[in-house]
């Protein structure tokens, strides 16, 4: 192009510029904003996470402390959602149980995505160990998980640590087989093999191509264990052998007020109600995450 043409040529206007920038914002980014499952969940579960935190400026009475003059109250003003069979205050223990339910169900969101991106990788790489540990996956999945669950707690007592290694070990198999599966669909592809035959050893690889497409699964796979781990925390807890009866969770509310139900309903209501909302908030997190981030799901 010569230099007149250079000078006839429209110089780019501002708007011009920022639409341009604007469109750099990634496309699976703009699909998260605008799917109601994932903005819905996410908030849901935001909520819950702030009032964890601020347990202690939100709460109205001291969780642990017994009255035992004001027991089976209803909800009033001064005790929002009533209290239980001690008088304990249902709101603050609903408040302050949503740290231990919340705290189990992310540990072991993250020791299960740890131990499933270890093992998976290890069995979908290896065609020797494949059978091994995918046989022992198998073994570990042949066991109802909430069953699986009670026996590791009956060995190990009960202890809030306690029920995430035990949960952990439950749903690490599928997490890991998830893992295996992509990595068996993966290794065999074009860009892959052409990366091998530079040269490039499977470590690098793995880190390289392998490990950043078992990002999307992942994660939803870990927001259903959330919500896998926050419910089996609530029925371990319900059972009485999770965490134990003096420490606030969701599961040992509701548990508090199972013999008192007909006359005193809002003792496993409220925490019920909560337990529910996470659960409810998580599953469409998961939904809306994977409709965004699933090719083969995805709606133009």
């Amino acid at each position: 192009m010569t230099e007149t043409g250079r000078q006839n040529l429209p110089a780019q206007t501002p708007d011009v510029t920022s639409r341009r920038t604007r469109n750099r914002r990634p496309d699976w980014a703009r699909r998260l904003y605008r799917n109601p499952n994932v903005v819905f969940g996410s908030l849901a579960f935001l909520l819950l996470v702030l009032v964890a935190v601020f347990a202690d400026a939100l709460s109205t009475h001291k969780p642990t402390r017994l009255y035992p003059a004001i027991r089976l109250r209803p909800p009033s003003l001064e005790n929002y959602l009533g209290t239980d069979e001690f008088g304990r205050d249902v709101y603050s223990l609903v408040l302050h149980g949503s740290r231990v339910s919340l705290l189990v169900g992310g540990v072991t969101m993250l020791l299960t995505s740890l131990g499933g991106i270890v093992i998976g990788l290890a069995a979908g790489f290896s065609r020797r160990l494949d059978p091994v540990i995918m046989r022992f996956m198998d073994g570990l999945m042949a066991f109802p998980a909430i069953l699986l669950a009670i026996a590791l707690m009956a060995a190990r007592g009960p202890g809030v640590w306690n029920v995430i290694v035990a949960l952990s070990i439950v749903y690490t198999p599928r997490t890991a087989m998830l893992i295996r599966s992509t990595v068996l669909s993966l290794r065999e592809l074009d860009y892959v093999q052409a990366a091998r035959a530079l040269g490039r050893g499977d470590l690098p690889l793995t880190y390289r191509h392998i490990l950043p497409n078992c990002v999307g699964p992942l994660l939803v796979q870990g927001t259903f264990i959330f919500a896998y781990a926050v419910l089996a925390e609530a029925i371990l807890g319900f059972l009485g052998v999770g965490v134990p009866p003096y420490v606030p969770s969701w599961g040992n509310v509701i548990a508090s007020g199972k013999n008192t139900i007909r006359e005193a309903y809002w003792v496993s209501f409220f925490p019920g109600a909560a337990l529910t909302l996470a659960g409810l908030s998580l599953n469409l997190l998961g939904d809306g995450l994977r409709d965004t981030l699933d090719p083969r799901l995805r709606v133009q």
